[in-house]
């Protein structure tokens, strides 16, 4: 089996960010294996296991799911009007390999515009990635925030 790329790897982020930004959720989820996971650790310990510690965010597939569905409805109130954002993916590298699996990591900076309010989300992507029968697949989608707080509401609607 050929090896994942740095280039096959960002191709993928880059891809799944534009779905991101585009409000295309629905496809963006079928880029989440059946037994992925989406976490975003605690601000306070962020290389914590959720386990450990209490996470922002810590969802399997099906909760994803949900998640997806609330944003794409009209049950999110907190995304409607629905935020505005804009990505940005850079220092890709992969970890480490072992067969169809690989361990990456990137810097992202993501730009949240809603009811004339600017946040930027800064912080590293550590993902667990798998090759799936068409492309890559996220086995654990993980967001760490160097920020040191939710400012200014306190709360984090989107998916990152």
């Amino acid at each position: 089996m050929p090896e994942i790329t740095r280039h096959a790897v960002e191709e993928f982020l880059f891809h799944e960010a534009a779905l991101l930004d585009e409000w295309r959720l629905e496809e963006w989820f079928a880029l989440v294996a059946k037994d992925g996971r989406y976490l975003v650790p605690s601000l306070d310990a962020p290389d914590a296991e959720p386990w450990e510690a209490l996470s922002l965010i810590s969802e399997d597939h099906a909760q994803l799911g949900s998640r997806v569905r609330q944003l794409l409805g009209k049950s999110a109130w907190a995304e409607n009007p629905r935020s505005r954002t804009r990505r940005l993916v850079t220092n890709v590298r992969v970890l480490e390999q072992s067969g169809d699996e690989a361990r990456v990591t990137a810097n992202f900076a993501v730009w949240r515009f809603q009811m004339e309010a600017t946040d930027v989300y800064v912080g590293r992507y550590v993902h667990q990635l798998v090759r799936g029968p068409s492309s890559l697949l996220f086995r654990e989608r993980k967001a760490v925030l160097d920020l040191e707080a939710l400012r200014p509401h306190g709360k984090l609607s989107f998916i990152l």
